[in-house]
């Protein structure tokens, strides 16, 4: 699968450790994805992202929470002057499901 053929799919329901992915699963979708990486603990994907000032940031990250919404399934931010880390995760499988990687290439897609 591709960064394109991930960020044309739409979140599904994941609920339950069924849902969760594989360690190899995750590592096949992650290289498919610029710049993320692996949380430390291993329960999440991360990327921070650079703009030229807060006001870029800050469009960012209404871009990002109105594809959110839209997905039903919603990242921690954190945000700084010219940057903002995505994390994306999914709490109801105790990991990494399908949708953390569809959120991160659509997160990805707001920016080309």
């Amino acid at each position: 699968m591709n960064l394109s053929e991930l960020s044309s799919q739409h979140c599904q329901p994941r609920k339950g450790k069924e849902h969760a992915l594989a360690p190899s699963q995750v590592q096949e979708l992650l290289a498919t994805l610029p710049g993320w990486q692996l949380s430390q603990a291993g329960a999440a994907i991360v990327k921070d992202f650079r703009f030229k000032d807060f006001h870029h940031t800050l469009g960012f990250i209404n871009a990002v929470g109105f594809m959110a919404n839209r997905e039903d399934h919603h990242p921690d931010l954190e945000a700084g002057y010219g940057h903002c880390q995505v994390l994306w995760s999914t709490h109801d499988v105790g990991g990494l499901s399908l949708n953390d990687f569809i959120c991160a290439a659509r997160t990805e897609a707001l920016l080309s």
